[in-house]
């Protein structure tokens, strides 16, 4: 018999405790799933101004370090059309490119009319991760055009 008790206490036991855990999951998605739109609009104004940032302060640096290397090399300007181009598009670059647009179209289908924080969360990371490979894609261009600049 007091095996019996202990069975059965332990059934209300787990019985009690699935209940309060669903409550307190219910609960707790209410109020971690909903997100304002304002939320989902601060993230991308936050990486668009981080991005916009991004490309003034590079674009005049770089294009600098290129009319060096034309100065250098004494290129004309076809010469510079041509042979400067491998520092603004070669494989790894379309591969930064190919990225980056990827991202932007995963973007656009996120977030929407969506007020679930989940999809924040993932738009969050998404445009991270946007901003992580323009960075890296200025990096590399940097490096191969200083490596050229060296020699």
């Amino acid at each position: 018999m007091a095996g019996h008790k202990v069975a059965l206490l332990g059934r209300r036991a787990r019985a009690i405790a699935w209940a309060v855990a669903f409550v307190l999951a219910s609960s707790a998605a209410l109020h971690a799933e909903v997100c304002e739109r304002a939320a989902f609009e601060a993230v991308v104004d936050e990486a668009s101004t981080t991005l916009v940032k991004l490309t003034q302060s590079n674009t005049p640096v770089f294009q600098n370090k290129l009319r060096t290397l034309k100065d250098k090399r004494r290129w004309t300007h076809d010469q510079f059309l041509k042979d400067g181009a491998v520092f603004v598009r070669d494989e790894k670059i379309a591969e930064y490119d190919e990225k980056s647009e990827q991202l932007l179209i995963k973007i656009n289908t996120q977030g929407g009319a969506s007020s679930n924080c989940q999809v924040l969360q993932e738009l969050r990371g998404t445009m991270k991760a946007l901003v992580d490979t323009q960075n890296a894609k200025w990096a590399y261009m940097f490096d191969k055009i200083d490596r050229e600049l060296a020699k």
